[in-house]
């Protein structure tokens, strides 16, 4: 049902702000203070707090927007992150001068909270969510994303309702009329396909959207996700038909991308917020993550169906940026400029004094208390780090899929199944994004890694379903997507070189053209041949301990027509126990090498010269330069050589070589030929 007006009682008390404004020489003065209170106003349909719209030609719109805070509510100065209550502070900030010049409505698009420690202490605790406390007052609307299902639509509309004053949250896309809390939600306009907002005489109509993929990445249950464009298109159209001509979408479809190709399929829509991609766009000077190269200036335009330019902006998330885009509009409500900049929260600014006390202190406090429980001891720096989870085997990979494999055998007996052979689990599921450093491993470091409420489960499956399931898994390689495999109990061999699986990406996972060529070799530990010169070997059926998300279909994994046991544990503390016990509380780099084995291996490709001056070299898991130089070079020193010689260089399956610390495996390098 769209929803373009709400009419809880509560909502009298959205922060109106003080605006001060000209137009035909009126001015307007709002009692509200501007720091307690979000930005814009929502229509009340009995009209008490609704401001007389005004506006009767060229009109400069300010937006602040953020999006995937990901639950880093806690500062991590070490890591870049500022915490919440800095972030507050400075949107706060923002705010009241924009205030000051016109019209100005604050938006995220999406990724509100993220499985973490911090979440799993905000899960624990009486009354509403830290991450809905720590927002609480602060947007006119937030979009839907991904995460905001990871725990299920029940922990969704916890997150909602925990906000005071209540705002809507939007997705035009989905239907939650079979989940009785996001249902009642709706009823009550929290839960929306699009809303309007009120502010300096302005009717701002915001529609939301997330991504298609969302019953294969996350947990939405009953919720019924449908294609993007159309969804969209369609409530542009009734809120032009309801005279509102100035439109923004907040949306969470993974990457800025995607939302630039959006843009032109779409009309009537303004001015387009991304989230899910971490992406930066800034211009010269810009304050957010100045020392990353940004992947398009800000704002970046994009035409859409009828030849009209569209300003597209996102921003990195954690909590780490704020975007401001000032937006003219003629009196037709066109837009005629769009200005802006992505603006950094320093890392030493004052807090938000409320969000420092009501959050950020009671939450450090406890987190501290859960996460120093020490599980044992490491003595090799675990390589978790998403680019290189996301492309390779790492000893981060490997040590989940044997906790996975090894407790699934400690507790399959107890539910009457067969003990796992091996185990499988995502790159997209371990989440530390970090090398932890050799020393103590603590039950923090577990919920680090395996933030998710993803639970332990196992069946029998048909060697060509784990054939498939490992094409599959495979099929995107180099890009670093969250679906590469890391495995227990087996090697697998692929051909970097081979024809990716097409997966049609509109949400079904259904296989489109190529089949994918590029699994040629599974070895069991004991020495059984299950795929072999890229054929499946007739046999009995492979016990596979993986995660309840995937065997439900998550990252198109094959699985979701099998039935499943679970054993009871989430995979967090299937990690804990795994170390603790199974390990006597020691990973060792004997048994956990950086490079994890060499589970997941690419076949190398001959090396052979290229006009003479080069030889090739196809990385490796566990490779980087200065290895790749010490190998054909003589020395690692010699690694500025290899850089220069394929610096920007376009690779056959995507990227190039940019930045000398990121290599994926399946590149081809030039290694140049030296005396």
């Amino acid at each position: 049902m769209a929803v373009t007006k709400l009419n809880d009682a509560g909502l009298r008390r959205h922060r109106v702000g003080l605006v001060r404004w000209a137009a035909a020489a009126i001015a307007m003065l709002l009692a509200v203070p501007l720091a307690a209170l979000p930005s814009g106003a929502q229509a009340d349909d009995d009209g008490d707090a609704t401001p007389t719209l005004i506006s009767a030609g060229p009109v400069t719109l300010t937006i602040l927007h953020n999006n995937d805070g990901e639950s880093k509510l806690l500062p991590d100065s070490e890591s870049g992150f500022p915490g919440v209550a800095r972030f507050v502070a400075a949107m706060r900030e923002l705010q009241a001068a924009a205030a000051d010049t016109g019209p100005v409505v604050t938006l995220t698009s999406g990724d509100n909270f993220l499985a973490s420690l911090e979440l799993g202490v905000s899960l624990d605790r009486d009354g509403p969510m830290y991450d809905s406390v720590a927002l609480s007052g602060i947007y006119d609307a937030m979009a839907l994303g991904n995460h905001d299902f990871d725990f299920g639509p029940d922990v969704t509309a916890r997150f909602i309702e925990g906000f005071d004053p209540p705002i809507p949250f939007l997705s035009a896309n989905i239907d939650v009329s079979a989940e009785p809390a996001l249902a009642a939600l709706a009823e009550r306009g929290l839960v929306a396909p699009s809303t309007v907002i009120e502010t300096g005489g302005e009717r701002i109509g915001v529609i939301g959207a997330v991504t298609p993929w969302l019953p294969n990445i996350s947990s939405p249950r009953k919720v019924v996700v449908s294609a993007v464009l159309p969804a969209v298109q369609a409530e542009a159209d009734r809120l032009t038909a309801d005279g509102v001509d100035k439109i923004i979408l907040v949306s969470h479809l993974q990457d800025v991308r995607e939302e630039e190709a959006l843009v032109v399929g779409l009309t009537g829509v303004d001015v387009i917020i991304a989230g899910g991609g971490d992406d930066l766009l800034a211009n010269p000077g810009d304050t957010c993550q100045p020392d990353e190269k940004p992947v398009g200036p800000y704002p970046t335009w994009v035409d859409d169906a009828a030849g009209s330019r569209v300003p597209v902006v996102t921003a990195p998330g954690g909590y780490r940026c704020i975007g401001k885009l000032e937006v003219t509009f003629d009196a037709d409500g066109n837009v005629t400029a769009a200005v802006g900049a992505s603006i950094g929260i320093a890392l030493d600014r004052d807090p938000d004094a409320t969000v420092q006390s009501d959050v950020v202190e009671p939450l450090t406090a406890e987190v501290a208390l859960v996460g120093s429980t020490a599980l044992g001891t490491s003595d090799v720096d675990l390589e978790g780090r998403k680019l290189v989870l996301r492309t390779q085997s790492t000893n981060v990979g490997s040590l989940m899929a044997d906790a996975l494999r090894v407790r699934g055998a400690h507790l399959a007996p107890g539910f009457g199944v067969a003990a796992p052979q091996v185990a499988v689990t995502n790159g997209g599921g371990l989440r530390n994004d970090s090398v932890i450093g050799a020393g103590t491993v603590s039950v923090g470091t577990t919920w680090d890694i395996a933030p998710f409420n993803n639970v332990l489960v196992t069946a029998e499956v048909p060697r060509a379903t784990l054939a498939e399931l490992l094409e599959r898994a495979l099929s995107v390689l180099p890009r670093a997507t969250g679906q590469f495999p890391h495995v227990s109990g087996m090697t697998v061999v692929y051909d970097p070189n081979g024809a990716g699986q097409g997966i049609d990406r509109d949400g079904d996972c259904a296989l489109i053209e190529p089949a994918g060529t590029r699994l040629r070799e599974v070895t069991l530990d004991d020495g059984t041949l299950i795929v072999t010169g890229g054929e499946v070997v007739p046999g009995d059926p492979v016990a596979l301990a993986t995660l309840d998300f995937l065997a439900n279909g998550g990252d198109c994994y094959p699985l979701d027509d099998l039935s499943f046991t679970r054993l009871g544990v989430t995979y967090q503390q299937a990690l804990a126990d795994y170390i603790a016990e199974d390990l006597d509380g020691m990973i060792s780099a004997e048994q956990y090498p950086v490079d994890g084995g060499n589970r997941v291996m690419a076949l190398a490709s001959e090396e052979a010269p290229e006009d003479g001056d080069y030889m090739l070299y196809t990385v490796q898991p566990g490779d980087f330069l200065w290895k790749i130089a010490a190998a054909h070079l003589g020395h690692g020193a010699r690694w500025p050589l290899i850089f220069e010689a394929n610096e920007g260089r376009e690779q056959a399956y995507g990227g190039a070589l940019t930045d000398p610390d990121v290599i994926l495996v399946g590149w081809v390098l030039r290694i140049p030929l030296v005396g």
